[in-house]
Order: structure tokens, then sequence, then C-alpha cells
């Protein structure tokens, strides 16, 4: 049985692995001169945040106001930008209370929320920082031109109790010199406005060992590198050894010759397929596909004779760890073989 004091479906993460993903970039950043500020959607965890920040990395990225409430009160962290439009009285109130814990910075990609920040902190001891969240080609949020980016600094500006501090980007995977014309551009535009751009912060797994290629870039936002996770495998960003992240199930049918259910489901592994073939890796078992999930059943296949019996057990790196991180309330700390304990996902479901 693997970990066998351990209930199924779970989720382990190896610590030894998370540490050393976490040492490697910090490497590779301060090696390139690049900060590092790790977004912990990935683990939601304030052990890991900590360790992060012990590393070397400068702060944390959170999106959602409660999730950096959450990491906050977690400890070991003191700089949080988050990357989200926020909007809403209930919202900024609570943006206004956490600015008086920690070194915090918000993004606008409009003036409507650039004006909401303003009310909220008009009377502010000191001005909040907002960074304008530019579209450089992902096509999600973000001003849509370098012009825009200009006009909504210049209004930054202007406001009372928020100062402009910069440009953000979740930039499009593999085009990093289309990223820099356009950033490069916004900046020189904002400077003959008069107005200085101290921070530009980029950032993507996929992109993680180029990050360099794009040298405007002041700090990268860096998430799924601490787990890996089948995505990033299949993008060549890291191996199956370097994955810290794994579904931990029990096979609970063999139905078929070739066709086995497990306990997890969507409820663990998510239906995320991120342009993969299949659910998730079952490790030590290449000719296996997780092929279908329902809520509480994975079903697995196989071209030959399946090799699963009933009670035994499988460790399956899911395609996207950010997600599998948000579905159960714990998960399960190993290093290597050795079982740690339980931990609570602290930031889970932390998405107001």
């Amino acid at each position: 049985m693997i970990f066998d004091e351990i209930d199924t479906p779970g989720v382990l993460v190896d610590l030894d692995k998370a540490e050393a993903n976490i040492r490697a970039f910090q490497s590779y950043a301060d090696s390139h001169g690049l900060k590092v500020r790790p977004h912990i959607k990935t683990h939601k965890l304030p052990m890991i945040a900590a360790y992060q920040v012990a590393e070397g990395a400068v702060g944390i990225t959170c999106q959602k106001v409660s999730e950096a409430e959450a990491m906050i009160a977690g400890g070991g962290v003191s700089d949080v930008m988050l990357t989200y439009n926020i909007i809403g009285e209930r919202k900024l109130r609570r943006l206004r209370t956490l600015s008086e814990t920690v070194r915090l910075s918000v993004v606008a990609d409009n003036a409507d929320v650039a004006r909401g920040l303003s009310a909220a902190f008009e009377d502010a001891a000191r001005p909040l920082d907002v960074l304008v969240e530019c579209n450089t080609g992902a096509d999600r949020c973000g001003v849509g031109t370098p012009e825009a980016a200009t006009e909504l600094a210049r209004e930054i500006e202007t406001l009372p109790g928020i100062r402009f501090a910069g440009l953000m980007t979740y930039p499009p995977s593999g085009k990093p010199q289309a990223v820099a014309a356009w950033l490069g551009r916004a900046k020189e535009l904002i400077e003959a406005a008069g107005i200085a751009v101290p921070v530009i912060s980029s950032g993507g797994s996929p992109d993680m060992w180029n990050a360099h290629e794009m040298p405007l870039a002041t700090e990268y936002r860096i998430g799924t590198y601490a787990y890996n996770d089948g995505f990033l495998v299949g993008q060549g960003t890291c191996t199956w050894d370097d994955c810290a992240l794994t579904v931990l199930a029990t096979v609970v049918s063999v139905p078929a010759g070739n066709r086995a259910v497990i306990d997890a489901g969507s409820k663990v592994l998510t239906s995320d397929l991120l342009g993969l073939t299949g659910h998730g890796h079952v490790l030590g078992r290449p000719d296996l596909m997780i092929d279908r999930l329902s809520e509480e059943h994975g079903r697995i296949v196989s071209e030959g004779p399946i090799g699963l019996s009933v009670g035994e057990r499988v460790r399956i790196v899911p395609n996207h760890a950010c997600v599998v991180s948000n579905m159960l309330d714990q998960v399960e700390l190993v290093r290597g073989e050795e079982y740690l304990g339980p931990t609570p996902v602290v930031a889970r479901g932390k998405v107001w």
C-alpha cells in the first residue's frame, strides 16, 4: 500500500520537491537580476509562501482580497500585490485594512477601478501603489495600447490617495520580443509625461526559464513552478520527477480487462485538459490513460490488460496543480516516502 495511513482520494505535497523547485527558480532569477514575486494560487499555504520569501522572493502575488487576507493571517509575508481589478465598497474597505498591515500594491486597467481605489484611500496615511495592467497579447484584462496605458497612468497620478507604481502584464507565452516592444513603448511614453515607471511586473510558469529574454521586467510573478504539473511537463518546463503535487487514489472497480475506476473524479483531479490527452498522468504506468471523469469517479483505460486490482493505489500528477489545491480542505505533506501529516489549505475557496 502507498501511504496506507492516508485515506483517499488525497492530495500529497512532497516538500523536498517543492522546496527544490523554489530554490531552482530563485537561483535562476538571482543570476539574471530579476526579482521573484510568486503567485500563491498554486499552493495557498502560508508555510510555502514563507519559504519562498525566506529563499529570496520580494513578496507574494494574490488574486482576490480574501486570498490575501488568509495568507497574511498565516504569517511570514509582508509584501503583497493583488493582480486583479478590485471593485465594490466592501472589498475596498477590506483592502484598506490590509494596507495597514503589509506593504500593498494593486492593479487597474480602467479609470473606474482607479477612482474607486482613490475614494477608498484618499485619507490614508500613505498612498496606495497602483500598477496599470497591460494586455500585451494574452487578451484577458489590461489596457489595449501603450497610449492607453499612458493615459491611465496620468489619471492615477492626479487622483488622491493612490500613486502610479508601474506596469503589470500576464504575457502571451513564447513572445518576449513583442511583449518587450509593447512595454518599452509604454514606458517611454509614460516617462516622457514626467512619470517614473519603477516596476514592470511580468510572469508565467511556462516561460519561466526564458524570463530573462524580456529584460524590461523588474520582477517575475510565477505560481505553478512550486509544484509543477502535467501541463508544464507537456511544455517541456519540467519533468515528472519535478512534480511535487500528486493525487493518491484507490482503484474501486475493475469492470473490464482494459478498464478500471478510481475514487478521484473531477472534484479532485479537475476537468482541465489544457491541450493534453487524459486527465492526469499515472506515475509508473505510462500505458494507462484517465480518459473520463465524473464528479467522484475517474476512469482509467489501457490498450492491453489494465493490470490493476480493486484496492490498489495509484499516484497521479494532475494536469493543473493550481486547481487541485483549491479542491480539498487539506493536503498531506510528505518528504519522499516519509509521511509528515496533514495541513489545512488556508486560502482554499478564497475567491472574493
